[in-house]
């Protein structure tokens, strides 16, 4: 009788163990604050939960032993709409930190001002932050400045300054294939645009001979930009570089075809970026040079595996294309420089993160990752060496040809028939 009793109660005690649920790892929590509202926004988003989703259905995030899920928290900071004032944004990125006690933050604030003066509530909190949309050098500036009190703020995306240099280097070669010398530049009335409008025209003044023969500047939500065009064309301009995020800035092109003004077009404008601006204006786009800046996003790339897998991927998944071209693949790639650094550091301690996080050597969807001494991506003409973006056309027939840089041109630069050479 004693026998079967003691077989009895381990039986029970078997079963209860088997039953008794393994408690769930605690999930590491990544914020993305950032404009909810706008293109960048929203798709950035989509693409951090792309990586998410892959990272933690392989189990998680190796942090010193233990496999934990990656966890996202979001907050809209409304930074992209007009008239929202910076301080709105700062509360939503303190919020985030605060009430949701997030261990890193990924994406960012959209505008930039937003970012420079949220890098001290980043410095106050000690949250590493990986940003992917905001673009002024000024956070650069700031982290060389004071290296230990702002090395927690890192950048993936293309900034300012690279940007400069991609649309200085295709004015160059506008300038070489078809003899064009006289730049116009519009540009959007926020710190990004401006400083790429006036840098990029001081680089094509004083190192490549060009003439800057105006400037104009647009404030957020503006809808009419026929001034500036018919000023364009009295002063004899030859090529306009048009420098916008905001969603009314397809309305340029519109215009400019309407109107059949004489000069070529070169530049940003956001909404341009994927494959849908060719139905949402009608199909008066073609002929406009647009950057992508950063390959992976709005466009496949036919000549750099990564990049194309992710573009499709992402429209496999939501059911359309990516249209922003700016934002949602270096948000992607983020999550994975992220997982890579706690996975090395073996903590979510924040001093060691950014240790290793600084020491991050990747081969990611929009090229070649590493960080220089501002904590800024390196951004190059080559995938395979650097962080990549590109420049591609519209043709008349709707479709978008990458023509720059060399190691990812399908095609050679066509001018409207309405605008010739100048030689």
């Amino acid at each position: 009788m004693r026998r079967l009793m003691v077989v009895a109660a381990l039986i029970l005690i078997s079963a209860m163990v088997a039953v008794t649920p393994v408690p769930a790892q605690e999930p590491i929590l990544v914020g993305v604050p950032t404009s909810l509202t706008a293109l960048e926004g929203r798709e950035s988003l989509k693409a951090v939960e792309m990586a998410v989703e892959e990272i933690n259905g392989k189990g998680g995030v190796n942090v010193g032993g233990s496999k934990r899920p990656i966890k996202i928290e979001t907050i809209d900071l409304r930074d992209s709409s007009p008239g929202v004032p910076v301080q709105e944004a700062l509360l939503g990125l303190e919020k985030i930190i605060t009430d949701k006690k997030v261990n890193a933050i990924v994406v960012g604030p959209f505008r930039s001002e937003a970012l420079i003066a949220g890098m001290d509530i980043l410095a106050r909190y000690k949250v590493p932050m990986l940003g992917t949309i905001a673009m002024s050098p000024k956070s650069e500036e700031k982290v060389k400045g004071d290296p230990e009190k702002y090395k927690y703020c890192f950048r993936v995306c293309l900034n300012a300054k690279y940007l400069v240099g991609y649309l200085a280097r295709t004015l160059g070669f506008l300038g070489t294939e078809f003899g064009f010398k006289k730049l116009f530049v519009m540009h959007q009335d926020v710190d990004w645009a401006r400083l790429t409008g006036d840098f990029t025209a001081k680089v094509a003044s004083e190192k490549m001979g060009w003439e800057i023969v105006g400037t104009q500047a647009y404030p957020t939500g503006a809808s009419d930009f026929s001034s500036g065009l018919i000023k364009a064309k009295t002063v004899g301009t030859q090529v306009i570089m048009p420098v916008f995020d905001m969603p009314q800035s397809g309305i340029l092109l519109k215009q400019w075809q309407t109107m059949q003004i004489p000069v070529m077009l070169m530049g940003f404008i956001s909404p341009m970026a994927g494959p849908g601006a060719w139905k949402t204006f009608e199909g008066k786009i073609g002929g406009l040079l647009n950057t992508t800046f950063e390959i992976g996003s709005a466009i496949p790339t036919e000549k750099y595996a990564p990049a194309k897998k992710f573009y499709d991927a992402y429209e496999k998944k939501y059911g359309a294309p990516m249209e922003a071209g700016h934002g949602p693949a270096p948000s992607y790639d983020a999550i994975f420089i992220l997982a890579e650094a706690i996975e090395r550091a073996g903590s979510l301690d924040p001093e060691k993160l950014v240790a290793e996080l600084k020491k991050t050597d990747r081969q990611g969807v929009i090229g070649k990752i590493k960080f220089d001494e501002g904590n800024q991506v390196i951004y190059g003409d080559d995938p395979s060496k650097t962080a990549t973006g590109c420049v591609a056309q519209w043709t008349p027939e709707g479709k978008r040809v990458i023509v720059w840089p060399a190691a990812l041109a399908e095609g050679k630069i066509q001018l409207p028939v309405w605008v010739k050479p100048a030689k």
